[in-house]
C-alpha cells in the first residue's frame, strides 16, 4: 500500500473569483501528474467551490476563506474543499428531483454521478466536502 501523496493545497478568499483560481491551481497540479480524468475533477471542483462561496459561512463573512487540498492514494485522486461550514444548519445534500430547467441545484448530483466516492464531515474549524476519482 502506497502512502498518501499530497499534490498541493491552496487557500483562497471565499469569493466568486476563487472558482477560476481554484480551477487553474488544480489544473496545473493535474497536468503535472497527467491525470486521466482531469476534466471531471475540474468540473466537480468547480461545483464544490461554488457551493462554498454561495452557501457557507466562509462566503457570507468578510474575509472568509476556502481551502482546496489535492492528494493521490492507491490509484485514487482525492480533493477536499474546506470552508467555515454553515451556522444556518445547511449541510451538503443531493436534490434528486431538481427541475431540469432550473438554474442550479445539480452540483452535488454531478459530484455523486461522476466521482467514485464523495462525502462531507464537520471539523472544529468548519466543513470538509470531498470527492475521489479513480486514476485508472
Amino acid at each position: 500500500m502506497r502512502e498518501l501523496e499530497t499534490l498541493g493545497q491552496v487557500d483562497l478568499p471565499a469569493q466568486v473569483a476563487a472558482v477560476p483560481q481554484a480551477r487553474r491551481y488544480v489544473r496545473d497540479l493535474l497536468d503535472g501528474v497527467n491525470h486521466p480524468h482531469a476534466d471531471d475533477a475540474l468540473l466537480l471542483l468547480t461545483e464544490l467551490v461554488t457551493n462554498s462561496v454561495r452557501h457557507s459561512d466562509s462566503g457570507r463573512t468578510p474575509g472568509g476563506r476556502v481551502t482546496i487540498a489535492v492528494a493521490r492514494h492507491n490509484g485514487t485522486l482525492h480533493i477536499d474543499v474546506i470552508d467555515a461550514g454553515s451556522t444556518t444548519g445547511q449541510h451538503p445534500q443531493v436534490y434528486p428531483d431538481t427541475d431540469p430547467d432550473s438554474g442550479g441545484g445539480r452540483g452535488l448530483w454531478l459530484v455523486q454521478q461522476l466521482s467514485s466516492a464523495w462525502g462531507w464531515h464537520e471539523t472544529p474549524a468548519g466543513r470538509v466536502v470531498w470527492f475521489q476519482l479513480a486514476c485508472r
